[in-house]
């Protein structure tokens, strides 16, 4: 997908870089697919604000994801490319043979009219869904399990991937995203290629407005806050700050906040770098 820079004919024009949104090829969702999203303005059941900077934004309609592909041994046909408000990557929607659809999150080099395939008998082609155990060593995947039948937790955002480097045992070992190394089971599912819509992070939304759009309100450093509202707060002229920590006092810029005794540290074969 490419992207599209504007002549300044306005203040909000002139930085601003957007998607050109060539590889879209529906502008409304499958209706069956579509649930309602109520917002929250970051006020709990009191009606008490309990999140900062929230509020606001464009209504929007929550796209149900099949993160599981758990539709094994099924051939399913590609129908549509379309935008996600939900998420960075872009989505596609599926017709399967025996009459479902599906959404699941759209690879790279997708393209309407393309089979796609879940389970053992899928070979590693783009956007198909196959056990750890069965994907070739080196190869790009996305959308990967951490337990098995869980659906897909890692690498689901625009133009992220794992590479599968090795298998030991039961469990294959990943370079994630993060550039941390890990294992897990193969018995897990992951899907072929890397995610859409990978100059999502070049785009420049150019003016304030564009934020208020997607329901964040404007964000206040600590340093110009009051001695009671923030740990960094107070001083006369520029004289706040001390050392950088978060609104309840924790160390921030460099603090560890990992448990030592994390469950999942087995599984890391190296920790991602700094």
């Amino acid at each position: 997908m490419s992207l599209k820079k504007f002549k300044p004919t306005t203040p909000g024009q002139r930085h601003k870089v957007a998607m050109e949104f060539a590889e879209i090829t529906a502008s409304s969702p499958e209706k069956s697919l579509v649930s309602s999203m109520k917002k929250s303005g970051g006020r709990n059941n009191d009606g008490r604000m309990t999140m900062r900077y929230l509020g606001g934004g464009h209504k929007q309609k929550y796209r149900i994801i099949d993160f599981k592909r758990n539709k094994f041994d099924i051939p399913a046909t590609v129908k549509t490319i379309e935008y996600d408000p939900n998420r960075t990557a872009n989505i596609a929607l599926l017709f399967y043979a025996d009459g479902e659809k599906r959404y699941i999150i759209a690879p790279t080099g997708m393209k309407v009219g393309d089979q796609i395939l879940s389970g053992k008998s899928a070979t590693p082609n783009v956007g198909h869904a196959m056990y750890l155990s069965d994907v070739p060593l080196g190869t790009v995947i996305h959308n990967i399990e951490l337990k098995p039948g869980a659906g897909g937790v890692i690498a689901r955002g625009a133009g992220t991937y794992a590479q599968l480097n090795a298998r030991d045992g039961k469990y294959a070992i990943i370079k994630m995203p993060s550039g941390e190394t890990r294992m897990i089971l193969t018995t897990c599912l992951a899907t072929i290629g890397s995610v859409s819509n990978a100059e999502h992070n070049l785009v420049v939304s150019g003016k304030a407005g564009r934020s208020r759009w997607l329901g964040r309100r404007p964000r206040v450093r600590g340093v110009v806050m009051n001695p009671v509202d923030h740990p960094m707060g107070g001083g006369e002229g520029r004289n706040s700050g001390g050392h950088p920590r978060s609104r309840n006092g924790m160390p921030a810029k460099g603090f560890k906040t990992r448990s030592k005794s994390k469950y999942s540290d087995k599984f890391i074969v190296e920790r991602r770098k700094k």
